[in-house]
C-alpha cells in the first residue's frame, strides 16, 4: 500500500505546476494577474495598476483589460483542470516542471463578455466554472468582481479547442 505524501510535498508540487503554467505567458505578468489556489480551485487576481485604466475621466478599467483578465482566468482554470489528475497521481515531476514540459494551452474559439458595470480602480477577482470539458472542446463561464463577490462587474463565456487537436497542426 502506497503511503500518503506529506502535505508540504503535495503543496509544493501543486504550486510548481501553477507557477509553470502562468510564468510561460508574458501577458499574464504584464497585466499583473496572479492566481490564488485553494486545492483544485483557482481565483484570478488582477492587481490594480494605473496602466489598466481605459477611461481616466471615471476612472474605469479598460474593457480590453477586463476581457483579457476573464479569458486568462478561463484558460488557466481549464488547463489546471486538465493537469489535476496527473498532478495528484505524481506523474508530473515538480522538480522538472516548466511551461515547455506542460501540455499546450487550450486555444480560444470564441469569447463573449458581458460588461455589467465599470471596473473600478482597484483589484479585481475572477473565478471560472467549466460547463463542459471534453477531448476536443470545452465551454467555460467566468465571473469577475471587485469588492463584493455577489456584485459582478463582468462575466464571460468562452469556447476552447483542447490541446490534443492542436498539437499536430500548429
Amino acid at each position: 500500500m502506497k503511503r500518503p505524501e506529506p502535505i508540504q510535498v503535495v503543496k509544493q508540487r501543486r504550486d510548481a505546476a501553477l507557477r509553470a503554467l502562468i510564468e510561460g505567458v508574458p501577458y499574464i505578468q504584464y497585466l499583473g494577474i496572479e492566481f490564488d489556489r485553494r486545492g483544485d480551485e483557482l481565483t484570478g487576481v488582477l492587481h490594480f495598476d494605473e496602466k489598466l485604466i481605459g477611461n481616466p475621466a471615471l476612472p474605469a478599467l479598460h474593457g480590453g483589460v477586463t476581457a483579457a483578465f476573464l479569458e486568462v482566468t478561463a484558460i488557466v482554470t481549464l488547463s489546471w483542470a486538465m493537469l489535476w489528475d496527473d498532478l495528484e497521481s505524481g506523474q508530473l515531476d515538480a522538480e522538472t516542471l516548466t511551461f515547455e514540459t506542460l501540455p499546450r494551452l487550450p486555444k480560444t474559439i470564441d469569447f463573449s463578455v458581458d460588461y455589467l458595470r465599470s471596473g473600478l480602480p482597484r483589484d479585481a477577482y475572477a473565478r471560472a466554472r467549466l460547463n463542459r470539458s471534453g477531448r476536443r472542446y470545452a465551454s467555460v463561464h467566468v465571473e469577475g468582481w471587485q469588492d463584493n463577490r455577489a456584485r459582478l462587474f463582468a462575466q464571460a463565456t468562452g469556447h476552447f479547442l483542447m490541446p490534443a487537436l492542436t498539437d499536430g497542426g500548429a
